[in-house]
Parts: C-alpha cells; structure tokens; sequence
C-alpha cells in the first residue's frame, strides 16, 4: 500500500533509525572499537590538517566501516531470532557477514596509511 508523504513519517524513519545506531552501540563491543577508531582518525585528521579530497575519502572509509558493522548487527539479530539453538548454515552465514566487516575494515585501514603514512613520516623526519 502506498501511503502519500508525510513529514512526520519521515521524522519518525530517522527516530527509529537512531535509535537503531544508539541500541547497536549498546549491545555491539566492536561498534564500541569502530568509535574509538572514528574519534581517533578524525582527531589526526584535523590534526595533520587534511585537504579536502582527502577528507572525502576518509569519510567514505569510515561510513563504509559503520554501514557493514550496522548490516552485520542487524543480520546476526535476525538470525538470532529465527533459534536458539546451533545451526551451522546460520553460523556460516554470521561468519560470512563479519568478513564483510573485516573487509570493510582492512579497505578502511589502507585509505588511513594511504592518507596519514606520509604525512606522519614528515612529521618524523622534521
């Protein structure tokens, strides 16, 4: 059924989309590393003075990072919810979904030594 737009529907998708971020960083310990990762890289950011272009791509690389953690979060509920009991095809498929994460994170990881290795080896040198 398609409903028209409302702006209040619209307030209340990023209410429940925060709540979403807030309860994923509640139950969530490596969204808790994530944010610590995210304070420190923006920190260093404004720190070694980041052009523009290369703030594009940190935040990329960040946003990347938190999308495949919130997917695998949201993933590993919803197969938590279908047993409790152990399920190989579900243990497979939970697997699968924090190699997204890592991947995510190991793309995230090389655009941070891509942007901040040289900046810090002038620094060093200086």
């Amino acid at each position: 059924m398609n409903r028209p737009f409302q702006f209040t529907g619209r307030v209340r998708s990023f209410t429940y989309a925060i709540q979403g971020i807030r309860h994923m960083l509640r139950s969530q310990h490596n969204a808790w590393i994530h944010l610590v990762a995210t304070v420190v890289t923006v920190v260093a950011g404004f720190a070694l003075n980041l052009a523009s272009a290369e703030w594009c791509w940190i935040a990329l690389a960040i946003s990347s990072v938190w999308a495949s953690e919130a997917m695998n979060t949201a993933f590993e509920f919803l197969c938590d919810a279908t047993t409790e009991d152990f399920h190989p095809v579900i243990a497979h498929a939970k697997d699968v979904a924090a190699g997204a994460v890592l991947i995510s994170v190991i793309g995230a990881v090389t655009v941070g030594c891509i942007i901040y290795l040289p900046k810090i080896l002038v620094m060093v040198q200086n």
